[in-house]
């Protein structure tokens, strides 16, 4: 049994950022313009701003990542979990899940949101699991979101 392993984001493990949301986010919706912005240029759009990038890895396969972006000096935004479909149902969702929230915290950051559709219900049961509640829906713009979720630090 290989172990699963939570990296940071180097400039080398951008195409596999861009390559897994892509994946999903055109399985279910359309690419967003800022879609595009975010997984082609992470470096400027998440990064620069005080984001963080993780990477879900097993052996020397990259199986998932997560992001996430600060919205003010106490909240901060989950974005752009994924994990491709060979991986799905094993724990490496909520394993990157658990990542992301210990890095936000360490960040300085007392709440996490998140941005969703109802349709997601495997991502919706996931983000439960690791403690998010709906909040109401106030969309900041994403076309394909219709719940907000937000989880307490």
């Amino acid at each position: 049994m290989h172990t699963l392993e939570i990296i940071p984001f180097s400039p080398k493990l951008q195409p596999f950022f861009e390559s897994i949301n892509k994946a999903w986010v055109t399985r279910y919706f359309s690419l967003e313009p800022f879609d595009i912005d975010q997984l082609e240029h992470p470096e400027e759009t998440i990064l620069a701003k005080g984001g963080r990038i993780l990477f879900a890895k097993i052996e020397n396969e990259i199986i998932g990542t997560v992001g996430l972006i600060p919205k003010d000096h106490s909240t901060c935004e989950m974005i752009k979990m994924g994990v491709d479909p060979s991986a799905q149902g094993k724990g490496v969702g909520l394993a990157l899940g658990k990542a992301i929230l210990e890095e936000a915290g360490k960040m300085g950051f007392t709440k996490m949101s998140l941005y969703s559709n109802t349709k997601l219900k495997a991502a919706l049961h996931l983000y439960k699991k690791l403690g998010f509640h709906e909040v109401k829906a106030e969309c900041n713009g994403y076309i394909r979101c219709d719940i907000k979720m937000e989880k307490e630090l």
